[in-house]
Formats: structure tokens, sequence, C-alpha cells
């Protein structure tokens, strides 16, 4: 290593590029998508419908079932990506 790269203190403002291209690879671009669309499905259903619960039958409104449906999903995958690392 010469001098002078020891002295610049490492990085370089190419150093940052690499790093912003770093945070939107495609597979954050396509569950970032995904997300959206899912959203855009959730809250485009919002007339009311009975869920059975177990035993009891509620009326509610279907898209906080589904988003309550996708929480615990999502909640669920990270609780098994993260016991994976």
């Amino acid at each position: 290593m010469s001098p002078k790269t020891f002295e610049s203190g490492g990085r370089t403002g190419g150093d940052r590029a690499t790093g912003a291209r770093g945070l939107l690879t495609p597979a954050r671009v396509a569950v970032g998508a995904l997300a959206l669309l899912a959203l855009i499905f959730i809250f485009e259903n919002t007339r009311a419908t009975r869920i059975r619960l177990l035993i009891p039958e509620v009326t509610m409104p279907l898209w906080m079932a589904l988003l309550g449906t996708a929480a615990i999903g999502a909640l669920c995958g990270a609780y098994f990506m993260r016991r994976r690392r």
C-alpha cells in the first residue's frame, strides 16, 4: 500500500457510489414491488365479510383480515430468517 493511499483514509467517492448501488439490489426491488402490489390489493378489498376465527364468526372489513394475515406472515418470515443466520 502506498503512503498516499494510506493517508487518504481509505474511502473514496467511488466506494460511496458502490454502497448506494448495493442498497437497491434486484431482489430488494422485487420484494418492494410485491409488497406494494399486496398493499394495493388489500386496500382495494374494503367490503365487510364474515370470517370464522376457530369457533366465533366475526364480521369485519376484508382489508383488516388481509392486512392482519400479511403482518402475521411477515413476522413469521422475519423470525425464521433471523433463526437461520
